[in-house]
């Protein structure tokens, strides 16, 4: 399969919405990545409900949600209604985390698992077959704009070597700091969904910028 690219709406021009997810549309991007923060879970607020709905009416391309926030079980049903079609919990905010998953997809959307820099990958082990996608943030999560943490090729190394293991089909995706210097070393060890924020909107030319991070 070939991989993935998920603008993050997070670096988009807020007072353009419309015209920066038109532009997305139109270019070779495959996913919305939206970035959902508390100010609790992560330093920081970002997008409620309706501004994902807004989002929603004009995405021409699935809507790849990640809740940074505690307790995500009480919205997974109010996700869906606002147009999520992959929603993304993190492993250190669910208690129950195989029951999270179940629900998530029980509601239709496919469901993804977040682990912060510090979290071990084999914590993963025992539900890797039940999850669609892992995220592994290359970053602290809270801002965008942040320096990529290097640990992350042996991190998605490691968890491609586990899915194999598992003859599981989870796809791996790397939110923070991608660029165009990195992501083909992302590629190479394994990543199959890449997360890129201000490397895409801060571009001069951001359809451009997508269409190269395309690029095997």
């Amino acid at each position: 399969m070939a991989h993935l690219v998920a603008p993050s709406i997070l670096s988009a021009d807020f007072a353009n919405i419309q015209r920066d997810v038109e532009m997305i549309n139109k270019s070779e991007a495959d996913w919305f990545h939206v970035d959902v923060m508390d100010g609790v879970f992560v330093p920081n607020i970002s997008f409620g409900f309706p501004v994902i709905k807004a989002i929603k009416k004009h995405a021409k391309k699935p809507l790849d949600v990640h809740l940074m926030i505690v307790d995500p079980d009480r919205y997974i049903t109010t996700f869906k209604e606002a147009g999520a079609d992959v929603l993304t919990v993190h492993m250190e905010a669910c208690t129950h985390l195989h029951r999270t998953l179940q629900s998530i997809k029980a509601n239709g959307m496919k469901a993804g698992v977040a682990l912060n820099p510090h979290t071990n990958i084999h914590t993963l082990e025992d539900v890797i077959c039940d999850v669609d996608l892992v995220c592994l943030m290359s970053v602290n999560p809270g801002f965008g704009g942040q320096k990529f943490i290097e640990n992350t090729y042996h991190k998605v190394a490691v968890l491609k070597a586990m899915i194999k293991n598992k003859k599981g089909h989870t796809l791996i995706e790397i939110d923070g700091g991608v660029d165009l210097n990195n992501y083909k070393k992302l590629l190479q060890a394994g990543a199959d969904v890449l997360v890129a924020g201000n490397t895409v909107f801060a571009s001069s030319n951001p359809t451009e910028t997508i269409k190269q991070l395309k690029l095997a």
